[in-house]
């Protein structure tokens, strides 16, 4: 049996009071109160089960090759219809319920289960079907990070950098490569492999590859699982064993904090 939570937040002192109809007061002590403190992590909560009383779909995502800035073209693309929640998963699983005790409506902790890795909430009036196909389709091609495994080989022929300002030459020197000016254009004294494909780029070479315009990362939403108002809970990917961090960065949270800045 699910219990809607009728909440109510009272401030004595530095605490908050959370009172859940039916259930039992939950206490919040707010002793710290800048953006990454205790108040902050309750507004994302009561934000949360607004969402899931006014949406009839939720959908837990995995990021792959986590994108800051195109996380929030795509808030600013479904905003009409839907809304996106990305922060630590402890505090979605609260907001959630991470029980049939807690759970706001049925099954919802089922979703709470599989908030690990690095995963968001998405709240969306749209079909499951329109949602599951859109995820399939879509992807956006980044510059890969240190850590990521190249996707390819990439070497750069010996000559001029024309496309390089003289300046720039100490800097593309202490990343690595073997370069000089001659007449005032950099230029390499012989071939240079920047990566080989297969093997994790270090930070000298993944500033090489972006400042060579040379994207290889994708960037991608997967659709874990989702709950309907009319369906329940439905699994569409298995949890990764190898996946298992209780929560994501400090920069999701940056994240959360900025979409709610530009909506007040």
């Amino acid at each position: 049996m699910a219990f809607k939570y009728d909440t109510i937040l009272k401030t004595k002192g530095t605490e908050f009071y959370l009172t859940i109809a039916i259930k039992a007061t939950v206490f919040f002590s707010l002793t710290k109160t800048d953006r990454k403190g205790l108040a902050w992590k309750q507004l994302i909560i009561e934000d949360i089960r607004k969402c899931a009383e006014t949406y009839p779909n939720i959908f837990v995502f995995q990021v792959q090759n986590m994108r800051n800035n195109l996380l929030k073209d795509l808030r600013k693309e479904w905003r009409e219809n839907s809304r996106f929640i990305f922060g630590k998963n402890r505090i979605m699983q609260i907001g959630l319920g991470r029980t049939k005790e807690e759970e706001l409506q049925t099954d919802l902790h089922k979703l709470s289960k599989r908030l690990t890795g690095q995963v968001g909430l998405l709240f969306t009036e749209k079909s499951k079907q329109e949602v599951l196909e859109w995820a399939e389709n879509y992807w956006a091609l980044e510059y890969a990070r240190s850590g990521f495994l190249a996707t390819e080989t990439v070497v750069l022929s010996g000559g001029p950098l024309k496309e390089f300002s003289h300046s720039i030459e100490p800097h593309l020197r202490s990343l690595g490569m073997p370069t000089k000016l001659q007449k005032g254009v950099i230029h390499l004294y012989k071939d240079y492999t920047v990566c080989e494909e297969g093997k994790v780029l270090n930070p000298e070479q993944a500033r090489i590859l972006k400042l060579i315009d040379k994207p290889m990362s994708k960037f991608r939403l997967t659709m874990k699982c989702s709950w309907s108002k009319n369906e329940g809970f439905e699994l569409h990917k298995p949890d990764d064993p190898q996946n298992n961090d209780s929560g994501n960065g400090e920069e999701a949270e940056d994240m959360e904090q900025d979409d709610n800045d530009e909506s007040d």
